[in-house]
């Protein structure tokens, strides 16, 4: 008889888990069956931007997989059913169907905790309201979309991170009059250093966005129980819609009520083979807990670059392998219209927390040379460790193509590379697409004036 894996989640880490299993161990020896509590399945969250401005259609462009797919590889998966108990002494699962009206229970061998995130509630009155919606599901996306095509004329977005950002783009394409509210002093002030990110906060401004830092959200004002206004202080800033993307919070309630660890980021703790706490449980993507990297420290990130490791890992060690999950750096990207921003790593301010003797500096380049029409300006600052002269982090704002630079400076990080070494690499060069001296290779050579020339050998 096979044994049974449960998997909790049917986004990116519960079905990168599902389908590696499978690739692993054949449906004689493992059943696989997944619960998903919405009506959705296997799809790019990242991209509801892109479908809210209108470059992506139909929403169904944004599922990777369908229920149908994943049967033909003989993965279950139920779509509206709601895990609302885990029984971990038992090895049971109770399961709500939401289109039956029934309470179930389901047994496992292997259990994968995938619940993922949800967008953070604020607590403030009005978010009720009528065109006033989060950005976090493709209901979410399909919702703001509709919005969209009604032609509002003033949209306010809640929250300064990335898919604030995104969102301002979005409506910028639509030609509505935008206001990004963000608490913090400066757009991204949690992921870029503060004057890179002040940088960033006045590059965005300059594509025709009205950005308020350091205000908080008291209330959303409505009339005819629709929305109006948004309220900051004794200020009322007029908005026909609204959208809060004010971060997303790890979804650990089941996972703490069936008793398994809860890290000290607010993610389900694990191990480096993701195993929970708890014995045949595992857990992968944004409801998990990780580490960076550099610092060892645990952190709760949710990105999908990191559910779909996870979620691969999780699956090859059901499968029977011996696979570690090595840690991350945080490496995120984003785009407003034409300006790209990107990070790795540890900021300055992240590098001297963590003890590190941290040199950084930043310089101005293009991303192309200097005399090709298309080529436009662009900002990096790099971050070394003036003892081992490794580079430990890297921060980067410009024009089209300067963004996916970061990739390169991520690698170095990862695989613990100095300065030196980075000034050396052998890269490609064509003047319509980078100067001799690349921005990445820049980075080693103004780092290695800064910290002086090296004793040792590059390497």
């Amino acid at each position: 008889m096979p044994e049974r894996l449960v998997i909790i989640g049917g986004d990116a880490a519960g079905m990168s888990a599902a389908t590696n299993a499978r690739r692993s161990r054949p449906a004689a020896d493992l059943e696989i069956v997944a619960f998903e509590r919405s009506d959705w399945v296997s799809f790019s969250a990242c991209g509801e931007p892109y479908y809210v401005s209108g470059d992506v259609s139909p929403i169904e462009a944004l599922l990777v997989r369908s229920v149908e797919e994943f049967a033909k590889s003989s993965i279950t998966v139920h779509k509206r059913h709601e895990v609302i108990a885990i029984d971990t002494a038992a090895r049971t699962v109770t399961v709500r169907d939401h289109l039956g009206g029934r309470e179930f229970t389901v047994g496992y061998d292997h259990l994968v905790y995938a619940t993922g995130a949800s967008a953070r509630r604020l607590p403030i009155e009005g978010v009720d309201l009528l065109g006033v919606h989060e950005m976090h599901v493709l209901d979410d996306a399909l919702a703001v979309r509709r919005l969209v095509e009604q032609r509002p004329r003033r949209a306010v977005i809640v929250g300064g991170g990335f898919v604030g950002v995104e969102m301002a783009e979005a409506f910028l394409a639509n030609g509505i009059e935008t206001t990004l509210i963000a608490a913090g002093d400066a757009l991204l002030a949690g992921a870029f250093d503060v004057e890179f990110a002040a940088r960033i906060t006045e590059a965005v401004r300059g594509l025709g966005v009205r950005v308020e830092t350091g205000h908080r959200v008291e209330c959303l004002h409505g009339e005819a129980g629709r929305v109006t206004s948004v309220g900051c202080g004794d200020r009322a800033i007029p908005a026909d819609l609204v959208v809060l993307a004010a971060g997303t919070v790890p979804n650990v309630a089941l996972a703490r009520a069936a008793g398994l660890r809860i890290g000290e980021s607010g993610g389900v703790w694990v191990d480096d083979h993701l195993r929970t706490s708890v014995s045949g449980v595992w857990a992968a993507g944004d409801c998990a807990e990780t580490t960076h990297r550099l610092t060892g420290l645990p952190l709760n990130l949710h990105l999908g670059t990191i559910a779909n490791k996870q979620g691969r890992i999780v699956g090859l060690n059901i499968g029977g392998a011996d696979e570690v999950f090595p840690g991350v750096l945080g490496t995120a990207i984003t785009k407003c219209i034409d300006l790209e921003m990107a990070r790795s790593g540890l900021t300055e301010a992240e590098a001297r927390d963590a003890g590190f003797d941290a040199v950084a500096v930043t310089f101005e380049a293009t991303t192309a040379a200097g005399y090709w029409p298309a080529a436009r300006p662009m900002w990096v600052k790099a971050v070394a460790d003036r003892s081992t002269r490794r580079i430990l982090g890297a921060q980067i704002l410009g024009g089209a193509t300067a963004g996916k630079r970061i990739d390169a400076l991520a690698m170095a990080i990862w695989n613990e590379m100095t300065v030196d070494a980075l000034l050396n690499v052998d890269l490609s060069y064509t003047p319509t697409l980078s100067g001799v001296w690349d921005p990445v290779l820049t980075a080693g050579r103004v780092l290695q004036s800064a910290l002086g020339p090296s004793a040792t050998r590059p390497r």
